[in-house]
């Protein structure tokens, strides 16, 4: 089977699992497996996504979200990298951040959402603040655990020739720690849908957040529904979008799998 053939295959197979969950859910549901008036079929819920898409509810949801989490992700993991690097190239970096890391790392990003309130209101500044606390974690460990584990070889050769820090940090670090990056991307990603969720909950008006408590207060269950397979449709599309990326970016490391 050619290369090009074999990639469309494993790309059909990833979608495998999550249209296999709908049709179970579907037929369960259908057999009487369940409340349809509190679980509605993948049908029912189809409905209601098509009827919010026409009014534009969904749209207006959906892009406030999309906007805090691109804008929180990169705020997030661009420092998280840098630093996650350095702490591998320099001790003293390590010595210093280490503590913190260690701190801050187990706590509930989402309890911190009152202080961010305090400090930067209840507009989108609080939710993008929060995203960028939650998905700096996870990269930073990742970063740190992927250039630490660099084969001592590399980092020999490359002082043999006299290369710069900024040529150790640019080519062999950043390029050796790549695959273990990628990794903690597509946890960070998870992480901030779950807390950006969480947050809209509470304090805004707008968001798919709002539109899963607001339906909720309301027993529009196939809205809220609506709202959950969203997220789930969004991660799972970014997911994807991340192996792409890393496909292009390391190919060497995706070969064989």
């Amino acid at each position: 089977m050619s290369e090009p053939s074999a990639k469309w295959r494993e790309r059909l197979l990833y979608l495998i699992s999550p249209i296999g969950l709908l049709v179970v859910w579907q037929i369960l549901v259908e057999l009487g497996f369940g409340d349809r008036r509190f679980i509605p079929t993948p049908s029912d819920i189809a409905v209601r996504f098509w009827q919010l898409s026409i009014s534009g509810e969904l749209a207006q949801n959906l892009l406030a979200t999309l906007w805090r989490v691109a804008a929180g992700f990169v705020i997030g993991v661009v420092p998280a990298i840098a630093i996650g690097l350095l702490m591998a190239m320099f001790r003293p970096v390590w010595i210093f951040f280490d503590p913190l890391i260690a701190a801050l790392f187990p706590i509930p990003k989402v309890a911190l959402m009152p202080l961010l309130l305090l400090t930067f209101g209840f507009g989108d500044a609080s939710k993008i603040a929060l995203v960028a606390t939650g998905v700096f974690f996870p990269v930073i460990v990742n970063a740190y655990a992927g250039a630490a584990n660099i084969e001592s070889i590399y980092w020999d050769v490359a002082r043999n020739y006299g290369a710069s820090s900024w040529v150790m940090f640019t080519r062999i670090v950043f390029f050796g720690a790549l695959p273990m990056i990628f990794a903690g991307l597509r946890i960070a990603v998870a992480v901030a849908f779950i807390v950006l969720v969480a947050a809209e909950f509470v304090s805004t008006k707008v968001g798919i957040g709002y539109l899963i408590w607001n339906s909720w207060e309301l027993l529009q269950v196939d809205t809220m529904f609506v709202g959950i397979v969203v997220i789930g449709l969004v991660g799972l599309a970014a997911s994807a979008l991340l192996r792409e990326i890393e496909r292009l970016v390391i190919p060497w490391t995706t070969q064989e799998r």
